[in-house]
C-alpha cells in the first residue's frame, strides 16, 4: 500500500529496493551473536542485502562494528571501546565466542551488501567518512545517528554523495509538519528512521507517512519483531523495517509477494 508516490525520480542509489527494504538489525539479534561477522554471514545466507550496525572508535582510532560504548554487556571483557586499544578490542569476544569486527572488514566481507550505519561517536565521523571515500562505497551506507547536527556534520565532510538519515530532531520536525505545524527540516536526508512509538508517544501513523512520501523521504521502522506490527506498518505504506527476528519479517514479507 503506498499513500503517496516518491516526488524524486531517481532516488539516492543505496535506495535502489523493489520493495520494502528488510534490514537484519545488527546482523540479527536473537541468539545474543549482535554486530558479528557471524550474524551478518547469518543473515546473508538468510537472503537479506540490508544490514543496519553501529560504530565506535578504539583509542588508537579503529573504526569498530559494536552498539555500546563499553563492552560489558555483551563480551566477556569490560571497559571503555573509546578507551582501548584495538588490540585489546580484538580479543574481546561476543557471548564468549565470536570477536569484534572491524567495519572496514564487513565492507569487504560483504561486498553487495548495504549498510545503515549508527555513527555512535563524534571520533568515528571521520573515520567512518574517511573509510567510505576510500573503498567507494557511497552507494552501500546510509549514515544515521540520534544526534542530528553529529549527522549533519558527516553530509558537510562527505559531500551530496553521502545517505543520511534523520536523527531526533529531524524526525520530530517531520512529525511537527505532519500536523501542519512549521518546522524547519535539514537539506540532504533521504529517509526518516524511526521507533513505532517513543516515550508511549506515537511516531508512525498515516500522516507521518504521507508526510515523510511528500517530501521524497522513505520511513524505515525499528526494532519490529512481532509479526502483526510488522504488517501493520507495511500496510501503511513503510518502505522499510528493522528487525531482530529475520525469519519473522521474511515470512510476513514472503507472505505479501514482497520478498526480494
Amino acid at each position: 500500500m503506498t499513500l503517496l508516490p516518491h516526488p524524486r525520480s531517481k532516488p539516492h542509489p543505496y535506495l535502489d529496493h523493489p520493495s520494502p527494504i528488510p534490514f537484519a538489525h545488527r546482523g540479527g539479534t536473537a541468539d545474543g551473536l549482535e554486530n558479528t561477522a557471524a550474524a551478518f554471514r547469518r543473515a546473508a545466507d538468510a537472503g537479506y542485502r540490508y544490514f543496519e550496525t553501529d560504530v565506535h572508535t578504539t583509542a588508537d582510532g579503529r573504526l569498530v562494528a559494536f552498539h555500546d560504548a563499553t563492552l560489558d554487556r555483551v563480551t566477556d571483557a569490560r571497559g571503555r571501546i573509546a578507551r582501548l586499544p584495538w588490540s585489546v578490542v580484538r580479543q574481546a569476544r561476543v557471548a564468549g565466542r565470536e570477536p569484534l569486527p572491524l567495519f572496514e572488514e564487513l565492507l569487504e566481507e560483504f561486498p553487495q551488501a548495504r549498510w545503515n550505519v549508527d555513527l555512535k561517536a563524534e571520533s568515528a565521523l571521520a573515520p567512518l567518512v574517511g573509510l567510505i571515500r576510500r573503498t567507494n562505497a557511497w552507494d552501500r551506507v546510509c549514515v544515521g545517528s540520534f544526534n542530528e547536527a553529529r549527522v549533519a556534520r558527516a553530509r558537510r565532510l562527505a559531500g551530496e554523495r553521502l545517505a543520511t538519515s534523520y536523527g531526533v530532531r529531524g524526525v520530530l520536525a517531520l512529525r511537527l509538519r505532519a500536523y501542519g505545524i512549521p518546522a524547519a527540516l535539514r537539506a540532504g536526508a533521504v529517509a526518516a528512521q524511526v521507533p513505532e512509538v517513543q516515550s508511549g508517544i506515537r511516531v508512525v501513523d498515516r500522516r507521518f507517512v504521507r508526510e515523510a512520501h511528500a517530501r521524497g523521504l522513505q520511513v524505515h521502522v525499528w526494532t519490529v519483531n512481532d509479526p502483526e506490527r510488522m504488517t501493520s506498518l507495511l500496510d501503511l505504506g513503510v518502505d522499510g523495517i528493522m528487525t531482530d527476528h529475520l525469519e519473522t519479517l521474511r515470512t510476513v514479507l514472503t507472505g505479501r509477494g514482497a520478498w526480494l
